[in-house]
C-alpha cells in the first residue's frame, strides 16, 4: 500500500470526464496483464496494490491508504453481488462499509480525479466496467 494516508491535493485539480487512450496492457514483475479496449484488467484475479497504482497513473491519481481502503470495498462488493458496482449501489455500500470516511459521490470525484466514479474506481480496483455505464 501507499506509505500516505492522506488525499493529495493534486488530484481536485485535473478531473478525467472521458476516457482518454486507454492502454491495452500493463507490464509488471508479473509480465504482461492484458486490458480490454478501456483500460480495464481482463482478469480481475491479477490485480494487485501494484497493479492498481499502474492503472490510477493512467488516470493521474497517486493512490493513498484511503484509496485502497474503497478499493478493497469495491473489490468486496464484486465478491459478494458478482457484478461491479455502478455509482448509487457503490455509495450506498461504501457508506454503509466504512461510515468513518463519509462517502459521498462527490468526495469519490475529488479523490480519485473523475467524473466517472463507478467506471474508473471499478477500473483501478481491477474489475471490469458496470454494464449499465455509457
Amino acid at each position: 500500500m501507499s506509505p500516505s494516508s492522506t488525499i493529495n491535493s493534486h488530484q481536485a485539480s485535473n478531473t478525467k470526464t472521458n476516457e482518454e487512450s486507454a492502454p491495452k496492457s500493463l507490464v509488471n514483475e508479473g509480465g504482461t496483464l492484458e486490458l480490454d479496449e478501456e483500460g480495464h484488467l481482463l482478469d480481475h484475479n491479477l490485480w494487485t496494490p501494484e497493479v492498481a497504482q499502474q492503472l490510477a497513473d493512467t488516470l493521474e491519481v497517486t493512490l493513498t491508504d484511503d484509496h485502497y481502503r474503497i478499493l478493497q470495498q469495491v473489490r468486496a462488493f464484486h465478491t459478494e453481488f458478482n457484478h461491479p458496482p455502478s455509482t448509487r449501489p457503490l455509495i450506498k455500500y461504501l457508506m454503509k462499509t466504512l461510515p468513518e470516511m463519509q462517502i459521498s459521490n462527490q468526495l469519490l470525484q475529488q479523490i480519485f480525479n473523475t467524473g466517472l466514479v463507478a467506471r474508473h474506481v471499478n477500473r483501478i480496483a481491477g474489475l471490469p466496467k458496470p454494464p449499465n455505464c455509457l
